[in-house]
């Protein structure tokens, strides 16, 4: 609780989205900077714990993008919040099958976690893999922008309309050192950029990701300067949603948010079609939304399987079909996770390879 006081020194309570913020990357505090949330072990798993097939469809599809792109000598791959590493060392090992491909590619990850990032490197070790903080740094092209489970951790503010005025919502800590939400009147500055967009434009609960579209500016002006575009796959929606979608994980179980601070994940529901607004404004392409078992399966995961049944006993194929139904049902990540592809507007690539 000591911990939690020093996030509220110098003001008793801050918006949502910056406590989100502290709570989830603070160097000294935040989640994700004390430990390994991924795995059985961990807080919760994610599509690259799951089946290395899902790195390889990644592969797949960057090598048809190289390819879309003429076969540049040189591209910069970059995944945004890379885990545990488990998607980087699949994309590697399944690029040894493309030599001219893997000669080309140059793979960066952009990690925010010092802990995150030294359980990267004492797993990956190629030279053809840098760490960096900041996208500023990368300065050839072309580009492409990956991103599995990206979007969701990243933090948003909260509004509410009450008989047509905006409401944000704050944290605060109470006399009793208690973590409570409350809302406050909302001031001008952010009610004119919500009207901005129609996917929230007539929400009763307004979710933004201020902080998001921040970080995400670099990467839209890296894919318009350098060419290329950005993969995202998320747990989001697109048909409209007006409730708060704000959930803790901890122990692979659900969470009070309220609780467990700084030792659980917190999250949101990604609106997808906000996002292909705010692409469309940074003047970038974006293909059509689609799930990930559409992707996966356009990509070939299930004919992956079958070749690879040719070598498993009867366990083996029932484990591996249990993983890939896992990633590919609509009851389970194949409908409730989707994917979007910004791009550059001279770049003819899509998302599904047609």
């Amino acid at each position: 609780m000591k911990k939690i006081n020093k996030l509220f020194l110098k003001k008793k309570s801050m918006p949502l989205d910056s406590f989100l913020d502290k709570v989830l990357y603070d160097r000294d505090f935040g989640y994700y900077q004390k430990k390994n949330p991924f795995g059985e072990k961990g807080d919760f798993i994610t599509a690259p714990n799951i089946s290395n097939l899902f790195g390889e469809m990644i592969t797949i599809w960057l090598v048809s993008f190289w390819e879309k792109l003429r076969k540049p000598k040189k591209i910069n791959f970059i995944e945004m919040g890379p885990g545990n590493g488990d998607l980087c060392l699949s994309i590697l090992q399944t690029l040894k099958n493309f030599p001219q491909v893997y000669k080309s590619v140059n793979i960066i990850l952009y990690e925010r976690s010092e802990t995150l990032k030294k359980i990267q490197k004492k797993r990956i070790n190629t030279q053809k893999v840098k760490w960096i903080k900041n996208l500023k740094l990368i300065k050839d092209g072309p580009v492409i922008f990956f991103g599995n489970e990206f979007l969701d951790a990243l933090p948003i503010k909260q509004f509410k309309k009450v008989n047509g005025k905006l409401f944000e919502k704050y944290v605060e800590i109470n006399k009793k050192n208690n973590v409570n939400f409350f809302f406050r009147k909302s001031i001008k500055k952010p009610i004119a950029k919500l009207k901005n967009f129609e996917a929230i434009k007539n929400n009763i609960i307004i979710e933004y990701p201020e902080h998001g579209f921040k970080e995400l500016n670099e990467v839209c002006k890296k894919i318009r300067q350098l060419n290329g575009g950005a993969l995202f796959i998320d747990y989001g929606y697109i048909k409209e949603h007006n409730f708060d979608t704000l959930q803790s994980v901890k122990k692979h179980k659900f969470n009070d948010i309220l609780q467990n601070v700084s030792e659980a994940d917190i999250t949101s529901l990604v609106n997808f079609n906000l996002y292909k607004e705010y692409f469309n404004m940074k003047n970038l392409c974006v293909d059509k939304i689609i799930s990930q078992s559409e992707f996966l399966q356009k990509l070939g995961i299930m004919e992956r399987y079958k070749i690879l049944c040719n070598k498993l006993d009867n366990n083996e194929k029932s484990n591996l079909y249990g993983r890939i139904r896992r990633l590919i049902h609509p009851k389970m990540m194949g409908e409730n996770f989707k994917v979007i592809f910004a791009k550059n507007k001279k770049c003819s690539f899509t998302i599904d390879l047609n």
